[in-house]
């Protein structure tokens, strides 16, 4: 099966980071079910250690843009999910941050799953105790990142990615794909 008839694998190619947005408001029922597939992402022994603060105040985002150059953005989006790890609920750091990422990963195809575009925000971390602050975190809870949302300005449908001969090794590393496949071909 090729990446065209699996809707999974062109979801995934397909989905951008969108960082314009229109002024049309994303429905509490869109993105309950984008908190829904987060919710949904495995964790090290089931121990979900993500909490979400969903916001959709203007003055709120007003306040959240002011702690990043890329202001704009949030300040455009019509709703902004800041993801925290919970330390009191993780087990194993590594661990509870891969689980993090899994879990922004199954919001941002949820979003493009249903026409949304999201943004994945990581420069407001150089600014997190204010935007912890702002919100009101309890100590335990730390910003891993922010991820805006709404209706796509404009979707860019190009990206490059780099061969798949330049990131995969075959057994150990040093033997590159690449080099696999000439002595495949050498071998008959």
């Amino acid at each position: 099966m090729n990446m065209k008839e699996n809707l999974m694998l062109e979801a995934i190619r397909s989905r951008r980071t969108i960082r314009r947005y229109s002024a049309q408001k994303v429905t509490e029922d869109l993105l309950f079910s984008i908190l829904e597939a987060g919710r949904w992402a495995p964790s090290g022994k089931n121990s979900q250690p993500w909490r979400f603060i969903l916001v959709q105040d203007p003055k709120v985002k007003e306040a959240l843009s002011n702690c990043t150059r890329y202001g704009s953005i949030i300040a455009e989006a019509s709703a902004i999910i800041a993801l925290f790890l919970d330390s009191q609920s993780g087990y194993d750091r590594v661990k509870d941050l891969q689980a993090i990422g899994a879990c922004m990963e199954n919001m941002l195809l949820a979003a493009h799953s249903v026409g949304l575009g999201a943004s994945w925000q990581g420069e407001i971390l150089n600014r997190r105790g204010e935007v912890e602050g702002l919100l009101g975190v309890p100590s335990h809870f730390e910003l891993m990142a922010v991820l805006t949302l709404g209706y796509p300005v404009v979707s860019d449908s190009s990206s490059s990615r780099r061969e798949l001969e330049e990131l995969v090794c075959l057994d150990h590393f040093g033997n590159t794909l690449s080099a696999a496949k000439g002595a495949k071909k050498e071998n008959g």
